[in-house]
């Protein structure tokens, strides 16, 4: 499965067409969807273009999606930059009018396993973030539910191209036991490519989009977020 991450964090100042607007990020997916991307991780945004998870923009963006591309499922961040306290992350959750399919949740953030019960609770799908690095891994299997999530959303963040194939392994390592569940692996900038090839060859789940890079294998940038899919899915069909 090939999942599109259209916007992530960054702005139009990173790149003229990282989308931002509920409709924008809708054309994104649907554009992606039509070149082979199956799921949506998308990053809301509020009137001046930050991450939020306020329930009127978690509304407005999944309803745009859901409308541009109606065969494919969508997710949102969780990430605590959103709102830092686990407490509140959590009831801004419970707030929510219009559920996504899946959610994100960074298990080396504080009160991760609040956000991601709760989710539970809503019957909202979680992909466990296990970021590369961190103390995620040992936590997310000591986590009584890990069992119950939809997936594992494991995190390069090495973004060395010549080093981040081998900590996509140690990552995987980490991961070996307690959880039986499916795993997306992808990496980030330098660290996107290589891994997202890795990932390719050992069968796993995998994202691409401005979110992760904003070049394309050559180095060369990539025009949007259609581009990076039609070469991610061109990579993936020949390894």
């Amino acid at each position: 499965m090939l999942q599109i991450c259209p916007n992530g964090t960054r702005s139009g100042s990173d790149h003229p067409a990282v989308p931002v607007t509920p409709s924008a990020v809708g054309a994104a997916v649907r554009a992606a969807a039509e070149v082979g991307a199956r799921d949506a991780h998308v990053h809301c945004k509020d009137g001046a273009g930050g991450d939020t998870i306020e329930s009127a923009h978690v509304a407005a963006t999944l309803t745009a999606v859901r409308e541009a591309a109606p065969g494919v499922t969508v997710g949102v961040t969780t990430g605590a930059w959103t709102a830092p306290d686990p407490a509140e992350r959590a009831a801004l959750v419970r707030s929510w009018t219009v559920l996504p399919d899946h959610a994100s949740v960074n298990f080396h953030e504080p009160g991760a396993e609040l956000v991601a019960g709760t989710l539970l609770d809503l019957g909202v799908g979680v992909e466990a973030g296990i970021f590369s690095g961190t103390d995620a891994a040992e936590r997310f299997l000591a986590w009584p539910h890990a069992g119950r999530v939809l997936r594992v959303l494991a995190e390069v963040t090495d973004t060395d191209p010549e080093t981040a194939r081998d900590t996509a392994k140690d990552l995987l390592h980490a991961l070996r036991a307690g959880h039986e569940r499916p795993i997306l692996l992808h990496g980030e900038d330098g660290g996107a490519w290589p891994v997202l090839r890795f990932a390719a060859r050992r069968g796993l789940d995998t994202r691409i989009g401005l979110e992760d890079t904003l070049t394309l294998p050559d180095g060369s940038p990539a025009a949007d977020n259609t581009a990076l899919v039609q070469t991610a899915r061109a990579l993936i069909t020949t390894v």
